[in-house]
């Protein structure tokens, strides 16, 4: 995967806002990405998130990296955010209590408890997430979910289904080549 999110990067030349289900995973490839790479690279919680997101923003070669907070919170359109990376579907955690008990009352009822609750907690969490690439009517980029089980897994369906109207690919050499197309204009 860290190799994936430094090809990626690179063809946009930044421009990156990595969304990651956990801080491990987003430290983890700032980190890497920091000893590949000759662009910026920001991480949640090396300074306060409004800082970062206004680094991010001025200077569309940064790349900002982070969590749940990313995820929904925020607004950068323009050139300064043309890729977004998403490493995992984001579930809710598994011994999240609340979930787990809403998982159960619906499965007692005769219905699937992960499609109505993890499912749908992914699905939204998504469309999120890829919401942050397209703030305006202009916005151009690629929202990259490195997570296979979009494709391979029987719910990937209903969670692309979640994303905005966007052209799916699994073509590298195309979505590379867009983004270099897009860090170039």
């Amino acid at each position: 995967m860290l190799d994936e999110i430094a090809e990626l990067v690179t063809a946009s030349g930044g421009g990156a806002l990595g969304l990651f289900s956990s801080r491990r995973g987003a430290q983890a490839a700032a980190e890497a990405m920091r000893e590949r790479l000759d662009t910026p690279i920001l991480l949640q919680g090396e300074d306060v998130l409004p800082t970062l997101v206004r680094e991010f923003a001025a200077d569309p070669a940064a790349s900002l990296f982070g969590t749940l907070s990313l995820w929904q919170g925020v607004d950068v359109p323009g050139q300064s955010c043309r890729l977004v990376l998403i490493d995992r579907i984001p579930f809710p955690r598994p011994d999240d209590p609340i979930k787990a008990a809403r998982t159960e009352v619906v499965g007692k009822s005769g219905g699937n408890g992960f499609m109505a609750i993890s499912a749908t907690h992914a699905a939204l969490l998504l469309a999120q997430g890829a919401g942050r690439l397209i703030r305006s009517t202009t916005d151009r980029g690629v929202v990259a979910v490195l997570d296979p089980r979009l494709r391979t897994a029987r719910y990937g369906t209903f969670l692309a289904a979640s994303l905005p109207p966007l052209w799916p690919t699994t073509d590298t050499h195309v979505v590379r080549a867009a983004l270099t197309r897009l860090a170039e204009s």
